[in-house]
């Protein structure tokens, strides 16, 4: 790089954090703007798939995220009668692959700590408006800052900046959230394996171990209970005792884990969107994160997608200077890669998420086969492992970072400034 800019990043969550890392290493001057007064992690926990924790690996920071996640080898769904509907495990893949569960809380501070500083964090700030051709931000009290030379917005699945870019083709809310926790792993029998479970498509219950995370030495397990928006007040309403009895009769064999579940409110609730952006920047604002691709949480790509923009967006930088071709560079490697998974998360999301029980009923029966036939099961396993690119190719894995995870080769060194 010779050209060193200035540069606007909005968001302080994944994408914001490693956009941050990238372009301060870079020696550019970075100021980051976050909205809550006391920034941290958002959520319970998360699948990192191997397309995220190789970029994880090109920072330098896949040991220090293997430090707090767990491996998790296999995804397992199945019904209360013990039909099996989901079983699929990285080794279909590479016998050396694997997901790394953690909490959003040890991935947050990994990223902050590997930013060690750089830039200037503007807590408390939130912006509302960006003028895209001269890089100045609005923010609520009417103050104005910059200019930049580069605006990136990662504000979000509800982003307030993602329509400054021309043109969002679709942006909704999924009529179906969520209520999450973290819960004490203890003895749970499943410590490498996502655990779901499925009555039709109106009830989705899982446990995913996700490991510790800093300050905290306890392993735990991400819960998660699929809830309509609509239905949040009823839930409440209704008290946890009467939920409890219907969570352990359709989960016995994790009794223990509910054991845990004592008050309402250690019960996050979680609400999801499904936007597509025809552009992805405009003048000097573009997009990253769930602020350029939100959708529905079913692939469990989010967080690995906003790393990967991330990176795309260092390396378009690098290659093309702060130009219009660097920017279309990054929106077409990006845009190839998310468009296949927005497809796929809206048309699975209601079989797993909805009313409609025939749906369900064909899920069940259909998609253990599906996944057996030729050709299929590999799609499957690179869709789970978010390497598959467009619909017919594949993100390519590094053979050393496929080393470096299954712990046969030496960690990335990267220099401070690249």
């Amino acid at each position: 790089m010779t050209e060193r800019l200035r540069i606007a990043v909005i968001g302080y969550g994944t994408a914001g954090q490693a956009v941050a890392v990238l372009f301060s290493r870079d020696d550019h001057i970075v100021d980051i703007f976050e909205r809550a007064p006391a920034p941290g992690p958002v959520g319970a926990g998360f699948l990192l798939q191997p397309s995220g924790l190789q970029v994880l690996w090109q920072m330098g920071l896949l040991d220090a995220v293997r430090a707090h996640a767990t491996p998790v080898h296999r995804l397992y769904g199945d019904t209360p009668c013990g039909r099996a509907v989901m079983d699929m495990g990285y080794a279909g893949l590479d016998a050396r692959l694997c997901g790394l569960g953690m909490q959003r809380g040890a991935l947050f501070t990994v990223l902050d700590e590997a930013r060690a500083g750089a830039g200037q964090l503007h807590a408390g700030v939130t912006i509302i408006a960006v003028d895209h051709e001269r890089g100045l931000l609005h923010d609520s009290l009417g103050r104005v800052h910059g200019p930049y030379d580069r605006v990136v917005a990662a504000d979000g699945a509800a982003s307030a900046l993602r329509d400054g870019t021309g043109g969002t083709t679709l942006d909704r809310m999924y009529p179906w959230g969520a209520l999450w926790c973290l819960l004490p792993a203890e003895d749970w029998p499943h410590l490498q394996e996502l655990r779901q479970r499925y009555v039709a498509a109106r009830r989705m219950i899982g446990l995913l171990p996700v490991g510790t995370r800093p300050g905290d030495d306890t392993p735990r397990l991400s819960f998660f209970w699929s809830l309509p928006r609509a239905d949040f007040a009823r839930w409440e309403a209704d008290g946890l005792p009467r939920w409890l009895e219907e969570l352990h009769a359709l989960w016995p064999e994790a009794a223990g884990r509910f054991a845990h579940l004592h008050d309402a409110g250690q019960l996050a609730r979680a609400v999801y969107r499904d936007a597509v952006v025809r552009h992805w920047h405009r003048g000097r604002l573009v997009l990253a994160g769930d602020a350029a691709h939100a959708m529905s949480p079913q692939l469990g790509q989010g967080v690995n997608m906003a790393l990967l923009d991330a990176l795309a967006l260092r390396d378009a930088l690098r290659a093309h200077g702060n130009s219009e071709a660097a920017m279309q560079a990054y929106q077409q490697q990006r845009r190839a890669h998310v468009a296949v998974y927005q497809r796929w998360s809206r048309w699975l999301t209601p079989l797993f998420q909805s009313d409609r029980d025939a749906w369900a009923k064909a899920r069940d029966v259909l998609l253990g086969p599906m996944g057996r036939l030729p050709g299929g099961r590999g799609h499957m396993l690179r869709v789970l492992s978010g390497t598959q690119h467009g619909w017919f190719g594949a993100l390519p894995l590094q053979p050393d970072f496929i080393d470096a995870l299954a712990g046969r080769a030496l960690p990335r060194v990267v220099p401070a400034t690249a």
